[in-house]
Formats: structure tokens, C-alpha cells, sequence
């Protein structure tokens, strides 16, 4: 008997929340972020595992249009550029996409990465060099997950040179931006990720993706594979 798990009725939240978990580009709401719910997702974010316990995260919360029109213009110069790596039907469907939601959202967050935090010899950190940026991917997690259970909608904000992004947030040399998100109430979150939808990339099944002990080994448990085979027929998309 397991006495730490969640009551059923908690686990069942967080499987939704991770398995409704959209990221949003075109339904946001112009409707504000009520304090108490940003401060909910931000400590949610904040509590993230980080490695040798660094906490490597800040938070920028900008609300500012001049701002978030200043970063509009970055995305779209570097979503030009890369749109020029597609061509004939690949391409067109790439410009027809709406990659981000900059200035439709109420807000935007950025998430950093201060590379300097808890000293030159972080616990944990010596072998793996960018695990500060790993636990800064955490803290993106958990703050989207907490958004989901809140019914706001995140959008990650990826096409953007981050040394041009760090300029106009006016980041010091030593942080680094990891994650530009569009935070916002939405209109609704659609069934299926809009890039599945719109027929860019489909979900890789799992099953192609396990190794047992070595890669290209197989799953040696065959009740493992037969749980999983039984999840793929239940599981949200």
C-alpha cells in the first residue's frame, strides 16, 4: 500500500492538467491576470527542483506594450529568417502559422538563468555544466502546469535571438534568457497541440521511444509493455 500517493481524485489533476497542457499562440483574451493567480503561478515556478538546490531562476513580469512590441519586432525579424529555411508547401504552411501571442496577452514572463548563482562550484553541477539551465526548464514546467490547473493559457515564445532579447530587457552579461512566455485567459484550450492540428509534426508514439537497459535493447518487462499498450487506448492526446 502506497500512503503517499495523492487521494485519486488529486492525481487525476495533475494527469489533466500535464495531458491539457497547450501551448497557446491565438486564443488569447485581452481579460487581466488577477494578482493572487499570478503570485500562485509564480511561487509554483519559484518551488522547482534545481540542482544542488541553486534556484538559477528570475523572473521578469512585463506588462508594458512598448516592451512587448519591442520584443514583437525581434520575433518577427527572426521568424522571417526562418521561414527561408522551408520550401514549396512546408513553407507556405510555415507562414500561415501564428507562432506567438507577444502582444495579444495580457502578459509576458521571461525566465533567466543567472549562470554565476551559488558560486563556481555548485554541488552537483561539476560534471554537468548546464544543468542550471536544466533546472530553469523545471521552474518553465512547473509554472505551465499550475497555469493549466488555473485555466490560464502559456505560450513559449522561442523565435527570438536571445542575445537581442537580453539587450532590450537589459539583462547583465552573466544571465541568460531561457524562456518567453505569453501569459493570458483563453478562449478555449484546443483538444489536440495546434501543431499536430495544423499537420506541422504528430506525437512520436511512445513505444518507438523505449530502450530497455541499452539503447536499441528492448523492454525486457512485459507487464511494463502491457500497461502501456493499455494507457495508449485511454490517455488524452
Amino acid at each position: 500500500m502506497n500512503n503517499h500517493a495523492f487521494p485519486e481524485s488529486q492525481r487525476e489533476g495533475l494527469y489533466r492538467a500535464i495531458h491539457e497542457r497547450r501551448d497557446v499562440r491565438s486564443q488569447f483574451l485581452p481579460d487581466p491576470i488577477a494578482p493572487a493567480v499570478l503570485a500562485r503561478l509564480l511561487h509554483a515556478a519559484h518551488h522547482a527542483p534545481s540542482v544542488g538546490f541553486m534556484q538559477p531562476w528570475d523572473f521578469i513580469v512585463i506588462d508594458r506594450l512598448e516592451t512587448k512590441q519591442a520584443i514583437k519586432a525581434l520575433h518577427d525579424r527572426a521568424n522571417a529568417d526562418a521561414a527561408g529555411h522551408y520550401t514549396d508547401e512546408r513553407a507556405a504552411l510555415y507562414r500561415r502559422l501564428k507562432l506567438e501571442g507577444i502582444v495579444d496577452s495580457p502578459i509576458n514572463l521571461c525566465i533567466t538563468c543567472d549562470r554565476t548563482r551559488g558560486g563556481p562550484h555548485v554541488l552537483g553541477r561539476n560534471t554537468m555544466l548546464d544543468a542550471d539551465l536544466f533546472s530553469t526548464c523545471l521552474a518553465v514546467q512547473n509554472l505551465w502546469l499550475a497555469a493549466r490547473a488555473e485555466g490560464i493559457g502559456v505560450g513559449w515564445v522561442s523565435i527570438v535571438d536571445p542575445l537581442e532579447l537580453a539587450a532590450v530587457l537589459g539583462l547583465p552579461s552573466h544571465v541568460v534568457p531561457v524562456a518567453y512566455l505569453c501569459l493570458g485567459h483563453v478562449s478555449e484550450f484546443l483538444p489536440r497541440p495546434e501543431l499536430e492540428t495544423a499537420g506541422w509534426r504528430s506525437r512520436l508514439p511512445l513505444d518507438s521511444l523505449l530502450h530497455g537497459n541499452r539503447w536499441d535493447e528492448p523492454l525486457q518487462d512485459t507487464s511494463l509493455q502491457e500497461a502501456l499498450l493499455d494507457m495508449a487506448t485511454h490517455v488524452p492526446p
